[in-house]
């Protein structure tokens, strides 16, 4: 049967290998900036779309080896753990969401958690204040990973070709090795690793730095990866265990042998929710995703998208606003369902979106500072301020569909670029630096500029609050999006610009992957556009009283895929943002 695949359009020809990071961002941006008329990537069997060809190349031949869309993804997580060591995670978590063809959908978390030993005041110092880097940096900032044993839960229960054959082609590519683009030879220099003498030997050689066209092997992950595959429990439980605690205890890390072996994963119930013709399904607390996008939508649910033209001031006005008041009860209510009660059913009423919907005006800004919340739908929330930090690469998204229609919408994180940057020396991969996404300290934002309340303190075993939205949509019934994106604080709202421009906006799924990104999350009272949005729009919003901030250049980077309703033909949409991305199908 025919391959279909797609790389972007700049992408990893050898002519290009010794091209400038500088000459790839060019035309990175060049491809970004011309989304309009950009088509997907067809295939008639089966999909996946992920940010690194290797890995969608795994995926894809699981498929088409008769594996199920659950035995795709895990083989591209792991691929991506080899050759996307920016994001692709074994010492990191993440959330799966799976949507089987008869019907039935599940959500398998695997967050990380916080030590046993951590506290609710470890980022501050004698006098309260926030210790720098203290909770994104090193040793300390380290959470217990979850991502083995949430993949390897999920290979189990739910896969055919066990874990054995689904790793196998993450352990060829940390063997033999991968030749490096021009752009991830760039990443490896990252300053920060160098302060870590497992990382600088293992990405850097000790100061040799990789350059474009050279190929990058991995032996010690490679032989990680093998044990894993032979007794994933092992890294939990048993000698791998031990060795990645003598590892980090070197540093002061709190991760002890209990909190590997305590680590548990959880399968709980999708948020769903409505939007016109479409039932949503998405991320549930730990995560804030699903709850803030079903919110967002419910709030837009009184404004005729559809009547307006995709990236218009009008558009991105009301979509902004709905936004604002979606990540005000954020901030306020979320965090980890097993520390809090979350009141999730009135967040995601019908009757509370419709209130707040209420005090939105079609030709003026809301200020933040005066948004009052509708009253009677909540219990009352404690009052939160803070100002934005930097909005940082991090995560990473894939999506998988298969031949009987099963459907899989993955990400994980090691939160910050390349995480703690710490590598774990024995076992050769990188830990998360999950801790930043609670909150240490009440009215401080987190790296993404985040505030958060009470709900998401820290204490030892939980979980920290996540923006992490993986999203399956259906459409009479019938699976017609799976969607997904990293990009920090800023990954819901990716989620909700591309759902609404494939749908309201009438894009195709590339074209509305491609568009150019707005972002507003309460505080700051700031609208984060992307490059490509017209002067005048612009000129437009500022006039509305919208804040803008264009300084951020491009962000997220979603891995999309559609279902045509009429042949049921699947479309995929990889992000041009990345240049060493793909779709690929058969």
């Amino acid at each position: 049967m025919h391959t279909v695949r797609r790389f972007s359009s700049f992408l990893l020809i050898s002519g290009l290998l010794a091209s400038s990071c500088a000459a790839h961002a060019q035309e990175r941006d060049k491809a970004v900036l011309a989304w309009r008329g950009e088509q997907p990537v067809r295939a008639k069997h089966g999909m996946v779309v992920s940010v690194h060809h290797l890995a969608s190349d795994a995926g894809l031949n699981i498929l088409r080896e008769g594996g199920n869309a659950v035995d795709s993804a895990v083989a591209t997580a792991f691929a991506l753990a080899v050759v996307h060591p920016i994001a692709g995670n074994l010492g990191g978590g993440g959330f799966l969401l799976l949507r089987t063809h008869d019907g039935k959908s599940t959500f398998i978390e695997f967050r990380e958690k916080a030590p046993l030993a951590a506290t609710e005041t470890m980022y501050q110092d004698a006098k309260g204040n926030i210790i720098p880097d203290a909770s994104t940096l090193g040793y300390r900032s380290i959470a217990t990973p979850g991502s083995v044993a949430g993949l390897a839960y999920a290979e189990r229960t739910y896969g055919k070709l066990g874990l054995k054959r689904v790793i196998a082609p993450a352990i060829k590519l940390a063997s033999d090795g991968f030749a490096l683009t021009a752009e991830e030879a760039n990443e490896l220099t990252e300053s920060d690793l160098a302060r870590f003498p497992e990382s600088r030997s293992l990405f850097q050689r000790d100061g040799k730095f990789y350059r474009a066209g050279e190929v990058f092997k991995q032996p010690q992950l490679a032989r990680t990866l093998e044990r894993i595959a032979a007794d994933p429990d092992d890294f939990y439980h048993g000698k791998m265990a031990q060795e990645l605690v003598a590892d980090l205890s070197k540093g002061g890390s709190l991760i002890t042998r209990d909190d590997l072996a305590q680590y548990s994963v959880v399968e709980r119930k999708p948020i769903i929710g409505e939007y016109r013709d479409y039932t949503i399904i998405s991320a549930p607390p730990p995560s804030s995703g699903g709850i803030v996008l079903v919110s967002a939508l419910n709030i837009l649910e009184r404004f005729d998208l559809a009547q307006m033209k995709d990236r218009s001031a009008p558009w991105i006005h009301f979509i902004t606003e709905a936004f604002r008041r979606a990540y005000m009860d954020r901030a306020e209510y979320l965090g980890d369902p097993d520390f809090n009660r979350i009141p999730t059913a009135e967040l995601i009423s019908k009757d509370y979106a419709a209130a707040w919907s209420k005090s939105i005006e079609p030709d003026r800004a809301s200020p933040s500072a005066a948004l009052k919340r509708p009253a009677g739908f909540l219990p009352l929330a404690p009052s939160t301020a803070g100002t934005r930090q930097k909005e940082s690469p991090d995560t990473t998204h894939l999506s998988v569909v298969d031949a009987e229609g099963n459907a899989v919408a993955l990400t994980t994180t090691l939160n910050d670029s390349f995480g703690s940057h710490v590598t774990a020396g024995s076992l050769g991969f990188l830990l998360n630096d999950e801790m930043d996404d609670f909150t240490s300290k009440l009215g401080t934002p987190n790296m993404y500029g985040l505030i958060q309340g009470p709900a998401n303190a820290i204490a030892p075993g939980k979980r920290p609050l996540s923006a992490m939205t993986p999203t399956i949509v259906l459409e009479d019934g019938k699976l017609r999006y799976v969607l997904g994106s990293p990009g920090g604080g800023r990954i819901i709202t990716t989620v909700a610009n591309i759902f609404l421009s494939a749908t309201a906006g009438k894009l195709n799924i590339q074209e509305a992957v491609d568009a150019p990104r707005f972002h507003h999350q309460y505080l700051p009272d700031k609208l984060y556009l992307e490059p490509g949005v017209d002067s005048r729009v612009q000129d437009e919003l500022r006039d509305m009283g919208h804040t803008l901030d264009l300084g951020d250049g491009h962000w997220s980077n979603g891995e999309c895929i559609a279902i045509d309703p009429k042949t049921g033909e699947l479309l995929a949409g990889h992000d041009h943002r990345s240049s060493y991305g793909s779709a690929a199908g058969y």
